[in-house]
């Protein structure tokens, strides 16, 4: 059914051929360039109105928290944690191939016409930088016209006779007899016979394939992907809260860098963040080549406020969490919760 089109030798109907390696870039790329350091690496304190605002707005979105610990409970002591997150964006585009079809509409069919570009010649450009999506491109010069023979309904018992009448069912109801206690069946109107509801007495089905159309359009076909490859490593800050709480929020960014390729980020004030730079600088640059061409890479600095808040109810201390710009709260042991039934 499909031809066999230099260039694309393993391409297979339904996927399959596999990602397409690169071509070498035909340039030498330029090394990286180190991005400017900020002067700025700190954050002010919460101050403890905002951090009790916080509070009652946690207590008042769970249905079975009672408000009183956010409202009457005194602060006693406010401790910041403030954590680094360093994240890594790989974005890269990456190619397949396969043989596809679609009824035919009388569109030319240009196979062999010309040569078919290769399949990194063929432009296709992401809508955004750093932002996943897919996109699927005819290739040209691989187009030819396939005849398809008509599908027979399956109710036919000589299923090479597709000009005659479909055989119709037997009524379910009089079991083919016409009568039902004695008189005639009301479903069939005494014929014993239904009419076919697959194909409606037609003898033949629309193909799913060719929609009725006895033709198809086969072509190759290009599925271009745009990934956005992330990775964050967060300080360990010991405050308590747990790490994964941290995803939801952000912080302010403190250093951005966007190159084709990036340069680890040096003489950080936490060396920790250093560290994870250059070795996740390193395992995106030796992975993500491989099979799919980088198009940019980002790195970024947050600094993530986190305030561990001591305070006093019913003469009892407890804690609680407030962190992010969007000043989130984190509240395990809350101490006024009830059990509530939905009906």
């Amino acid at each position: 059914m499909f031809g066999n089109v230099p260039g694309y030798e393993g391409t297979v109907a339904g996927g399959g051929g596999g990602f397409l390696p690169p071509p070498m870039p035909a340039e030498p790329v330029a090394p990286p360039q180190p991005g400017p350091v900020p002067d700025d690496w700190n954050i002010p304190s919460l101050a403890e109105d905002v951090a009790q605002e916080a509070f009652k707005s946690f207590a008042s979105a769970q249905c079975c928290y009672s408000k009183a610990p956010a409202t009457d409970g005194v602060i006693t002591n406010m401790e910041p944690f403030n954590t680094y997150r360093y994240r890594i964006e790989t974005f890269t585009e990456s190619r397949s191939t396969e043989w596809a079809h679609k009824p035919y509409e009388g569109e030319p069919a240009d196979f062999y016409m010309q040569t078919a570009p290769r399949p990194w010649e063929i432009q296709a450009t992401p809508p955004n930088l750093f932002k996943d999506h897919t996109e699927e491109i005819r290739v040209p010069f691989t187009s030819s016209i396939k005849i398809k023979s008509i599908r027979t309904c399956v109710n036919l018992k000589n299923f090479e006779a597709v000009d005659v009448v479909c055989l119709q069912k037997e009524c379910w109801v009089c079991n083919g007899s016409g009568t039902r206690l004695e008189e005639r069946c009301n479903h069939c109107n005494g014929t014993g016979r239904e009419r076919c509801d697959k194909c409606d007495g037609q003898a033949s089905l629309e193909c799913e394939t060719c929609k009725g159309k006895r033709q198809l359009l086969t072509f190759i076909q290009i599925k271009v992907e745009w990934v956005n490859h992330v990775d964050d490593h967060v300080v360990q800050q010991n405050s308590g809260l747990n790490v994964d709480d941290l995803r939801s929020v952000s912080g302010k960014q403190l250093y951005k860098d966007s190159q084709y390729l990036l340069y680890p980020l040096m003489g950080f004030p936490n060396p920790a963040i250093s560290e994870a730079s250059q070795r996740l600088i390193q395992e995106h640059q030796a992975k993500y080549p491989q099979s799919s061409r980088v198009l940019q890479q980002r790195q970024t600095v947050e600094l993530i406020p986190i305030t561990k808040v001591n305070y006093k109810w019913k003469g009892d201390t407890h804690v609680y969490y407030v962190y992010g710009n969007e000043n989130q709260v984190s509240a395990d042991n809350y101490p006024a919760t009830c059990c509530c039934v939905i009906l």
